[in-house]
């Protein structure tokens, strides 16, 4: 395939290295200005990986609009409305989306963001664990590509597997990309214990992660089941425990005192989080204690120990 990447930094970057890699013409596009975008083009490198001379880099978003057979988007979560209404014309080959997070504003799944913009393109979503680090350094991984269109997942699915990822058809859009959102949030919690040297409870925060993100994804109408697969359950070990997982360090950051200046998408996606807990009425007491301490400033261990110090009931309603 021809494909586009929309973005220049740390995992635009990855995606470009690894269509090129598995043998697709690629054209990466940063911002005009855009200083991951200049350093790609002066070294031809950053700190994840090294682009091949093949990869084409462009600032011409009309170029790399009409280079491709897909587009993947790889731009922080809250960033995607301003990107998408910014675009000159409105692609006509399938966007996937590779990022993890929920509409801070509206609550709104990335998807869904994509359908308001643009109307009827076609859609799909690339989530699963995985760290560039380990990509680079041959580590294989797992991943998932989900859409409302079986025929695209499967199309994109297939020319895009390789002995490095190994992808799934993804069969629930809603519960894909709930779940893909909300284990940053978790991971934010899983961080947290790290800086209490309260790792030994990480064991319960997943058991109870999972579950109350599947309650939530099935009043949305996704499936509970999809929560236990990889874009959630299967993501946490990426997640809650990798020396990379940018929301893991920023939880333990929040109790080490430590500055943080990376993205951790779980912070915003806590606030949306609480807004889709109000509107399906759902109880979520890990995304409300994460969003305490970083909402309203609580106190990280007040928070933590407000869920394990819960009153005792059984083990089915965690």
């Amino acid at each position: 395939m021809n494909i586009s990447v929309l973005g220049s930094g740390r995992w635009a970057s990855f995606l470009a290295w690894y269509a090129d890699k598995t043998g697709h013409a690629v054209t990466l596009w940063g911002r005009p200005g855009s200083r991951s975008l200049e350093d790609l083009r002066k070294t031809r490198r950053n700190a994840y990986v090294e682009l091949p001379e093949s990869v084409t880099l462009t600032d011409d978003i009309r170029k790399a609009l009409t280079f491709g057979d897909a587009i993947l988007v790889a731009v922080g979560a809250q960033q995607l409305r301003t990107l998408l209404t910014s675009l000159p014309e409105c692609p006509s080959v399938p966007l996937v989306l590779c990022m993890k997070g929920l509409e801070e504003s509206t609550g709104l799944r990335l998807s869904q963001v994509t359908e308001q913009c643009l109307g009827n393109v076609p859609v799909a979503v690339w989530v699963g664990p995985g760290h560039p680090q380990d990509f680079v350094g041959g580590i294989p991984n797992c991943m998932v590509i989900d859409s409302k269109d079986a025929a695209l997942t499967r199309m994109l699915a297939d020319g895009l597997n390789s002995s490095l990822i190994r992808f799934y058809y993804g069969e629930d859009l809603i519960g894909t990309e709930t779940g893909a959102a909300a284990k940053n949030v978790v991971g934010l919690a899983a961080g947290m214990l790290d800086g209490l040297s309260a790792s030994c409870l990480k064991g319960v925060l997943m058991a109870r992660g999972a579950r109350e993100i599947s309650r939530l994804a099935a009043k949305m109408g996704g499936r509970e089941l999809t929560i236990y697969g990889i874009c959630h359950l299967g993501d946490y070990q990426a997640t809650l425990f990798s020396p990379y997982s940018h929301n893991r360090r920023c939880g333990e950051c929040v109790i080490t005192g430590e500055a943080f200046h990376e993205l951790a998408e779980g912070v915003a996606t806590a606030r949306s989080l609480m807004r889709l807990s109000e509107t399906y009425g759902v109880d979520l007491p890990i995304c409300a204690a994460v969003n305490d301490v970083f909402e309203h400033g609580r106190e990280p261990k007040d928070a933590l120990s407000g869920l394990f110090l819960r009153s005792t009931k059984s083990e089915f309603y965690l």
